[in-house]
């Protein structure tokens, strides 16, 4: 932990609040640790809210914290960035047919076996897969593998996804998974499901948040209105790259964490799912660093995107009613039925959570217990055969 008196003189004087924080000098007692955990989250939540309204209704000028000190986050994770380095070039393309051994009907050669599901990824650096050398070992290779062996039915993976992306590209990759869609030309059929992962860039790039937030549910509502079953992995916790020192993680962490919020408060709204990224999925990002994360220290490395999979591809399964749900809350797993803000809050302190709507205002709050994936190697898809 750290400290008023270690407090940047920058930080100190262009936002006072700031330095008038009392930072704790270490380690707190249980209770003092619930208390400080409760403001955090309503002060995320009541952030969120502020920032998802605007994003309703129009706003632009909601910030999430003073405008200086963001300055100085961004420019240290943009410092981060460069001295980790890139250099990693594009991302493998795993585009393809997963688990074609079950579009064989059981019945024999001459009987038609289960149509494909269709899978489509968008997003950012880490939907595309982008650290990783070989295409199955991408988070959408993962979960296309995945999901054909829980549905037991092949699937059909599109993966539109750009390094590099904020959310205003996201307008342009629905676009590319909807051309022809109902009109009578290509295959004319839209994704069943469709994984987004959006929002680090925003950040790093001071996209105002309430922008963020409306081209997000802009492309989400497209997807809805096609019969897409729609899942977001919310921004991640800019807070983990490792050269990015404290109080200023503290503030990347804050930043991330408020635009995860104000995206699950949207999309939720829209029948949509999400699952918390946070630092990355959690313990294993921060117990073994040299492992999850890839030789720029900045995106995952292939045991780190497995990890990410194995969180998301559940909630995949169940919004294609593919993974039991039950209305029954497991306590011990910290699951709860609460206002959509709440939620959002919630999800965005503790990775792997996801958030789906109930009924009303309320939202489930949902841990749900993680599959391990197996790599595979894509199939040529039809469309290339």
């Amino acid at each position: 932990m750290f400290s008023r008196d270690r407090t940047p003189r920058v930080l100190r004087e262009t936002w006072p609040e700031y330095a008038e924080r009392d930072w704790p000098t270490g380690s707190t007692g249980q209770e003092g640790q619930q208390e400080q955990e409760v403001a955090s989250r309503v002060s995320r939540a009541r952030t969120a809210r502020r920032i998802a309204a605007g994003a309703a209704y129009g706003g632009g000028g909601l910030g999430l914290v003073g405008v200086a000190a963001v300055g100085l986050v961004l420019a240290e994770v943009q410092f981060a960035k460069r001295t980790v380095g890139t250099g990693l070039g594009d991302p493998p393309r795993a585009d393809g047919l997963y688990g074609s051994d079950f579009g064989r009907a059981a019945d024999g050669p001459g009987c038609p076996g289960p149509a494909p599901l269709r899978l489509a990824m968008l997003g950012d650096s880490t939907a595309a897969g982008l650290g990783v050398h070989r295409a199955r070992q991408t988070p959408a290779a993962l979960l296309a593998s995945g999901l054909a062996a829980v549905a037991e039915r092949p699937v059909e993976l599109r993966n539109v996804a750009l390094s590099g992306a904020m959310s205003d590209d996201l307008d342009r990759q629905v676009g590319l998974l909807l051309d022809g869609v109902g009109d009578g030309d290509g295959d004319g059929a839209a994704p069943d499901v469709c994984v987004i992962m959006i929002g680090a860039n925003d950040v790093t790039r001071r996209m105002p948040p309430t922008q963020s937030v409306r081209h997000l549910t802009s492309a989400v509502r497209r997807l809805r209105l096609a019969g897409c079953e729609v899942v977001v992995g919310t921004c991640p916790d800019l807070g983990t790259i490792e050269p990015v020192y404290q109080p200023l993680r503290w503030l990347a962490r804050r930043v991330s964490r408020q635009l995860a919020a104000a995206q699950t408060i949207g999309v939720v709204a829209l029948g949509a799912r999400t699952i918390s990224m946070g630092d990355l999925l959690g313990p294993e990002f921060a117990a073994n660093p040299r492992e999850m994360f890839g030789p720029d220290s900045y995106h995952p490395s292939a045991e780190g995107y497995a990890t990410a999979a194995m969180a998301i591809l559940p909630t995949v399964c169940a919004a294609l009613a593919l993974w039991p749900e039950s209305d029954r809350l497991d306590i011990a797993r910290n699951e709860d039925m609460l206002p959509v803000a709440q939620a959002a809050s919630a999800a965005a302190g503790q990775a792997g959570t996801e958030v789906t709507a109930a009924r009303g205002p309320w939202a489930l709050l949902k841990h749900r217990r993680r599959r391990r994936v197996a790599e595979e190697s894509p199939a040529p898809s039809p469309a290339d055969a």
